[in-house]
């Protein structure tokens, strides 16, 4: 078999191998396991810090957060607990939580939880076979790219614990399960707070007003 073969041979096969598999050959100083890993779960994790945050400078340092604190302290991960994915959600909602309180003590901030109350009349969609019901089809209400960034800026405005569940269910597609473990919540919290980020959501969206960003931890 010719070095070329070889070589692509190892990449299929590292390519196939679970995140548990990749993660006990980093810690046996396997620096190619690492750099899959990270090639692999990088794109999410910046993707769901960026819709948290709406800072792509943000977003860039902690997920960098995120890999250097799963090469310093590997272990922390118990696959019983969860996914390797939901683990790494997990420290990025808790360095982007950092990152607020320390805004927070230079910056006073004026969160809209007072409107949650009146929001929680919207009707439940269908489900899309994950468990949790669908957000508008693009082919209905979001079908423009003005609209599209609607969506965004809406999503950025709604409180912490109802966009990330919004964020992991949604754009990232997770299980409730998987959200549950990523949040470190009850499966039925996740729902909870699902129907009802959606419930504001489309309220905001219904508004005409430009919305505000926001990220206060919701009730």
């Amino acid at each position: 078999m010719t070095t070329q073969a070889v070589l692509y041979r190892e990449m299929i096969q590292a390519t196939e191998m679970t995140d548990d598999r990749l993660l006990r050959r980093m810690m046996a100083g396997d620096e190619d396991a690492f750099a899959l890993l990270y090639r692999r779960k990088h794109p999410a994790i910046y993707r769901f810090a960026l819709h948290m945050s709406g800072n792509p400078t943000i977003a860039e340092d902690v997920t960098q957060e995120v890999f250097m604190t799963l090469i310093r302290e590997p272990r922390r991960f118990d696959p019983n607990r969860g996914t390797l994915g939901g683990f790494l959600f997990g420290i990025a909602r808790n360095h982007l939580r950092k990152r607020w309180e320390q805004e927070r003590r230079l910056i006073p901030f004026a969160g809209d939880n007072d409107e949650l109350d009146d929001l929680m009349a919207a009707p439940a969609a269908a489900s899309n076979g994950k468990g949790h019901a669908p957000l508008p089809s693009a082919t209905d209400e979001f079908t423009s790219l003005e609209t599209i960034s609607r969506v965004r800026q809406a999503i950025g405005t709604l409180p912490e614990n109802y966009r990330e569940v919004l964020i992991l269910c949604e754009l990232e597609e997770m299980s409730y399960e998987e959200a549950a473990s990523a949040l470190d919540c009850p499966v039925g919290t996740v729902r909870s707070r699902l129907h009802r980020a959606k419930a504001i959501l489309l309220e905001k969206l219904r508004d005409p007003r430009p919305a505000k960003r926001a990220s206060t931890v919701g009730e």
